[in-house]
């Protein structure tokens, strides 16, 4: 058969066939356009004249000026009345007008009057890819505010169109965003930057609106942030994003920390979305008589990458007050760093997760002050090894007394177990008999977990300081690239349950000094004290958790922050050291045995406690006896 082929005269007429459905379909939507704008024009002429609002002439813009966006914006909303007056303005498009300081650069936009984009210009906030940390970007981000007109229709102001006017203030940059339904009449965003300051003025307020709005119901305000992952670790970062509000007059919560979460508080006077090293926080004078707060996780598998870490949504009322609404309020965009946000001096610093109680107190007074002094003149990496050595030293007092207690009870293994075997079928003797040695010689057998009990604060609040101490971000030591992150020397193909797919190489250090130490004290602490009957051989489980605990640590500080690891890297080897200082040279057995005796030879007067102990323990044992005689 032969084939058929399309000649020239077949193309020309296909193509004159097009250009003329072309024509046809862009002639049609022109006038269709224009239609619909002569008709929004002539709806809100006739919704003004309904309503009594004076009509406010239109905007003198060249046709060719307004973007076929504001023309849709005109016909959706021509029914609206004289809120159809914001469409025709000059600012009915796509724009956005940037305001910025030495550290922060705002990108706000002309639709809807919100930061569309806020990026930290302070080289110290970079990331590993050099780039400005940006904390709002491609749409991550939105300020809604949702109110009823007297005609009872819903109108959202990020569909709609304020106008930028750009003043200055002194040293402040102004810009004020006004939605406005007529001259007189808006609805207006104020935005005051200061110089070097990551926290600006930001106003809520509407002037000449009774007129056109519901006033017996509040404003509904709706802020919403999708946090940008900005670190290496989304795990890690994903377990310090969170959501924090002040309410009540000072006290403070936390929402989703590793988990979605939704509450509705009262009288909320900040709101924080935390991303681990940064921040969003949105302050009012008058605080909002109620909130509903969500924080949605967004990281379902540690295995997976992904662009966010969690969404922060927060719904709050503004109250008219004589027919208005006015709110002053404040916005922070910056570091989450506790120097900086202590210092204004509105509470944010419970923003930063220090610790609750004395944990926080210890990070507050002491290590916060004592490491940003040694940071002013070391390398971040060195400033730890001697904050870890001064660390220690203070608490080798501690140290040298549980290794004392150890040694005393040590010394007096056999004479308890001459106890146990000879009262062996009278628990209550044994008991009494133990105590009695025990206060002869001088023992508290107490004294060995005291110490230990004592060293928890201080454990705690490292373990929150670390992840939390902003001027770690970015700082390399050896092999690790970045302090606030983890030091991975060998990336793995594959990934392991709980590990990750990366070997760091601190934690495998910090994990063999911890078997050493563990190695070293566990068996002075298993032949310390005998198993008392009835009771567990605690010998055979710490003998378990000598290699249990360095597992822990290889597993759980893999994706911890290197800074960490190096801590408990340096703390361990000087634990190490102090403890065969101790056992070679200050508490030696034969030292101890001759304290012990020389305990022994002396008057014993016993405290108060003991006195009731022991009559206690006789009463006891007469009730024991007197049920045996029945």
């Amino acid at each position: 058969m032969e084939e058929k082929r399309l000649d020239l005269k077949t193309l020309l007429g296909f193509g004159l066939i097009a250009l003329l459905l072309l024509w046809m379909i862009y002639n049609q939507s022109a006038n269709r356009q224009e239609e619909l704008q002569e008709k929004a024009k002539k709806e809100q002429i006739e919704k003004a004249k309904q309503k009594q609002i004076p009509e406010q002439k239109t905007a003198a813009v060249p046709k060719d000026s307004i973007s076929n966006d504001s023309i849709t914006n005109a016909a959706l909303k021509s029914s609206l009345g004289a809120f159809a007056y914001s469409a025709t303005l000059p600012s009915a498009k796509e724009n956005t007008t940037e305001i910025k300081n030495e550290l922060l650069t705002l990108y706000i936009s002309n639709k809807g009057g919100y930061i569309k984009e806020a990026n930290l210009n302070y080289e110290q906030f970079e990331k590993g890819s050099n780039k400005r940390v940006e904390l709002i970007k491609q749409n991550n981000a939105n300020l809604n505010l949702q109110f009823k007109t007297q005609d009872n229709r819903i109108l959202n102001t990020k569909d709609l169109y304020f106008e930028p006017v750009v003043t200055k203030e002194g040293g402040n940059t102004v810009l004020t965003m006004r939605l406005k339904a007529g001259a007189n009449q808006f609805l207006e965003y104020r935005y005051v930057l200061k110089p070097n300051d990551f926290m600006m003025d930001f106003s809520i307020r509407t002037q000449g609106m009774a007129q056109v709005l519901d006033t017996s119901k509040p404003i509904d305000l709706e802020w919403q942030l999708k946090a940008f992952r900005n670190e290496k670790s989304v795990s890690y970062e994903n377990r310090y994003t969170e959501l924090i509000y002040e309410y009540e007059d000072g006290k403070d919560n936390y929402l989703g920390q590793g988990k979605s979460e939704s509450e509705k508080v009262e009288n909320v006077s900040y709101v924080a979305f935390k991303q681990h090293f940064f921040t969003s926080i949105l302050l009012t004078d008058t605080p909002f008589k109620t909130a509903e707060l969500t924080s949605e996780n967004l990281v379902h598998d540690d295995k997976t990458d992904t662009i966010f870490t969690k969404k922060f949504t927060a719904k709050m009322p503004l109250e008219f007050k004589g027919g208005e609404v006015s709110y002053n309020m404040n916005w922070y965009y910056g570091p989450a760093d506790y120097k900086i946000l202590n210092g204004y001096d509105k509470n944010l610093d419970e923003v930063m997760p220090l610790g609750w109680g004395i944990f926080g107190w210890i990070n507050r007074y002491i290590f916060i002050p004592v490491f940003t002094f040694l940071s002013t003149f070391l390398p971040y990496g060195i400033g730890i090894i001697i904050f870890t050595i001064l660390v220690r030293l203070i608490m080798s007092p501690v140290t040298y007394k549980s290794y004392k207690s150890q040694a005393k009870m040590k010394v007096l293994r056999p004479e308890i177990q001459e106890i146990n075997e000879k009262y062996k079928k009278d628990p209550m003797k044994r008991q009494q008999e133990t105590m009695k040695l025990y206060n002869s010689a001088g023992v508290n057998p107490m004294a060995g977990c005291l110490p230990a009990l004592m060293q928890i604060p201080v454990f705690y609040a490292l373990f929150q300081f670390f992840p939390s101490f902003f001027d770690l971000r970015q700082q390399s030591f050896l092999w690790a690239t970045d302090l606030s992150s983890y030091d991975s020397v060998l990336h793995l193909p594959f990934y392991i349950p709980f590990y990750g797919n990366h070997v760091s190489l601190f934690p495998i250090l910090a994990s063999v000094a911890i078997f050493f130490y563990m190695k070293m004290t566990t068996g002075d602490q298993s032949m310390s004290a005998p198993p008392q009957e009835g009771m567990p051989d605690m010998s055979k489980i710490m003998k378990v958790m000598i290699y249990i605990s360095p597992i822990m640590m290889l597993i759980f500080f893999n994706n911890y922050a290197s800074g960490l690891s190096l801590y408990y890297f340096i703390s361990n080897l000087i634990t190490i050291g102090i403890m065969v200082v101790i056992k070679k040279y200050i508490v030696t057995e034969d030292k101890m045995h001759a304290l012990i005796q020389e305990n022994k030879s002396k008057p014993k007067t016993q405290s108060k406690f003991q006195k009731k102990m022991q009559e206690m323990m006789e009463q006891a044992q007469e009730q024991q006896k007197a049920r045996g005689k029945k």
